[in-house]
């Protein structure tokens, strides 16, 4: 067992170390979002699963506060609704869940940030294709492969890592270092 564990534990430090080499897509993803919530935008979060909880999570991040005592952020998880989630999902099908909500209430400048393990989950690819046609940019958080949404996003982490568990938990440690720069720009 305690091998197994110092194997997963190599393994995540490992895909931290080849994280590091991406902090200029990590600065340029900060940049973005904080010029969209000083021109009035907002950041958007979607995904399935482990990606929904991490997207609840980093938009609560921006609302309430990540480090500093400072204003709200305009955020919001797509992710939270469980009334839009069912009712869109029974009427039109459980792929529209975020790109319909999306329409509602995504505006050009806004920014969409999809996270999925594969870059593959049909609901924030389409939810990429709405954000297309709004105007809205696209930031894509996948696992290594990247899938469709590498090469849908106007920019896209593909993290070092291709098992489920360890895209997350990289994830979570880009999406915290995200919302710890948009806060030293905007409020530092």
């Amino acid at each position: 067992m305690q091998t197994y564990l110092n194997t997963q534990f190599d393994e995540l430090i490992a895909g931290l170390e080849q994280l590091k080499t991406q902090t200029p897509v990590i600065e340029a993803i900060a940049r973005r979002c904080t010029d969209a919530l000083r021109q009035g935008g907002k950041i958007i979060f979607c995904g399935n699963g482990g990606s929904a909880a991490q997207a609840q999570h980093l938009a609560a991040e921006l609302v309430g506060r990540y480090k500093m005592e400072r204003p709200a952020m305009n955020a919001l998880s797509l992710t939270v609704d469980t009334s839009n989630i069912t009712a869109i999902g029974n009427d039109y099908g459980y792929d529209v869940i975020f790109s319909r909500q999306l329409e509602g209430v995504g505006r050009a400048g806004d920014v969409l940030i999809g996270l999925s393990t594969s870059g593959n989950s049909k609901n924030v690819v389409r939810a990429f294709e709405q954000a297309k046609k709004m105007g809205i940019y696209t930031i894509a958080l996948v696992g290594a492969k990247g899938g469709q949404m590498r090469d849908m996003a106007d920019i896209a982490l593909c993290v070092p890592a291709v098992t489920s568990a360890h895209i997350q938990e990289m994830h979570i440690t880009v999406g915290h270092l995200i919302c710890d720069l948009i806060e030293k720009s905007i409020y530092a």
